[in-house]
């Protein structure tokens, strides 16, 4: 059965219960993370996931909650044991700047570490990531203040579509990256720029059609505000059901 894990569910400022927005996408054959803020290493295995059996990763975006423990990562991996190669996948934007990072920390003079390859995703709308016979994956260009994706993807034998808009303030390609997915996971950072608000999401989950909205990378901690309800008022905009993602939180298709 494939799943989605929500390992993290706050926008840049995370919470001691809500860490900076990551997941785990799982098939029959795959195990991917998308993006690697905070310590991932610790959200899998409180997920009950082995990190080094991860076969791809995808970052979307070159900010810092997103891809700031990305040689973090790395250099965990290498010392629980890890050999097996591991796929990055990303725009030029973003593995160009993180190869000069792990450059700065010397990752190709670490002994025997196992093999990276990156491989760039053009940015165009519907632009094949991962295509595997159980689960295809491609990215849309979003807007945000830098290049960045979000990512559709079709479970193959269980004929579910998940959407996932990454952070992104409305733009043409959401409806289009969402049309019709089971699951729509949007952010709700509010309505500022290269962001979008939850009645926006809800907006978008409409144009769509999907079926079912979850919220994502919202404020947390001692910048939520206590008052705002994020799931009524993307109900103000949308009719089917409404999700405010948990870290943690476990999506079956």
């Amino acid at each position: 059965m494939a799943q989605v894990i929500i390992l993290g569910s706050s926008n840049a400022v995370s919470s001691p219960e809500h860490e900076n927005t990551h997941l785990a996408i799982l098939t029959a054959s795959r195990q991917i993370l998308v993006d690697c803020g905070a310590n991932p290493i610790q959200r899998l295995q409180q997920a009950d996931l082995n990190p080094t059996l991860l076969t791809d990763v995808i970052l979307t975006h070159f900010h810092p909650d997103h891809v700031g423990s990305f040689p973090l990562l790395l250099m965990d991996m290498w010392l629980m044991g890890r050999t097996a190669p591991l796929t990055v996948y990303g725009l030029s934007y973003t593995l160009e700047r993180m190869e000069k990072v792990l450059d700065l920390y010397g990752w190709k003079t670490w002994p025997r570490f196992f093999p990276v390859q990156f491989s760039l995703i053009a940015p165009v709308e519907d632009t094949p990531v991962l295509h595997f016979p159980e689960v295809k994956i491609s990215a849309y260009p979003v807007k945000h203040f830098l290049p960045n994706i979000g990512l559709r993807v079709e479970f193959v034998p269980e004929n579910k579509i998940f959407a996932y808009s990454c952070d992104t303030a409305p733009c043409p390609a959401l409806p289009r990256l969402a049309r019709e997915a089971d699951v729509l996971l949007h952010e709700a950072s509010g309505a500022t720029e290269g962001h979008t608000s939850a009645p926006q999401a809800g907006e978008i989950a409409s144009q769509a059609k999907a079926k079912s909205l979850y919220l994502i990378h919202y404020p947390t901690g001692r910048f939520a505000n206590p008052a705002q309800d994020l799931q009524s008022e993307a109900r103000q905009t949308y009719g089917g059901p409404v999700i405010l993602t948990q870290d943690l939180l476990k999506i079956d298709f």
